[in-house]
């Protein structure tokens, strides 16, 4: 499906990259939302100036930040897309898969149809995708799941194990129990 002004707000996902306030400001507004949010349509996509970001009625539209820091919804921020940034979005499709940055161990959810897909990544539906990443921001940031594991360097087992929950349906307790007592794989 391509997407366009006129279908962009109906069950879409999109991740839009932050902008400077100059990106807009020879711009005519072409929309105001209810809730305040303002569209300036382009030929190649839009800008949306908000303070609230995820989700959106029946959308999931991300903000990626100009710099590192964390998007707060209380301040109003320009994000920009591409109309080819904008993909099917429902909560009973398998369209989602979970990305981890193990430099930061940020851990999010990715459609599937984004570019940097691998056809490694296990492909869940909304609520699947929430649970795994669940479980996965515990293996990165806590110790608990690892108590009757032994193991001479947790980092390298989080790894292994992060990788096996982003690239398998296998259940955490499954995945766990491949695992012998010296923290290496059966």
């Amino acid at each position: 499906m391509r997407y366009n002004k006129h279908n962009f707000h109906k069950h879409t996902f999109c991740e839009f990259q932050e902008v400077n306030a100059s990106d807009i400001e020879n711009l005519k507004l072409n929309f105001k939302s209810k809730s305040g949010s303002s569209y300036y349509f382009t030929e190649k996509g839009l800008y949306r100036l908000s303070n609230h970001w995820g989700r959106a009625a029946n959308c999931r539209w991300r903000l990626k930040p100009i710099s590192s820091s964390k998007t707060n919804n209380s301040d109003a921020k320009i994000g920009y897309a591409n109309w080819t940034d904008f993909y099917p979005n429902n909560d009973k499709e398998k369209l989602f898969y979970v990305e981890v940055n193990w430099i930061t161990n940020e851990v999010i959810f990715q459609h599937k149809n984004n570019p940097n897909f691998q056809e490694h990544f296990m492909v869940r539906d909304a609520l699947a995708t929430a649970k795994r990443i669940q479980i996965i921001r515990e293996v990165l940031l806590e110790t608990n799941w690892s108590k009757y594991l032994t193991f001479t360097d947790l980092e390298v087992l989080r790894k292994e194990i992060v990788t096996l929950l982003l690239t398998t349906d296998e259940t955490f307790i499954k995945i766990k129990q491949n695992f012998n007592q010296n923290g290496t794989k059966k």
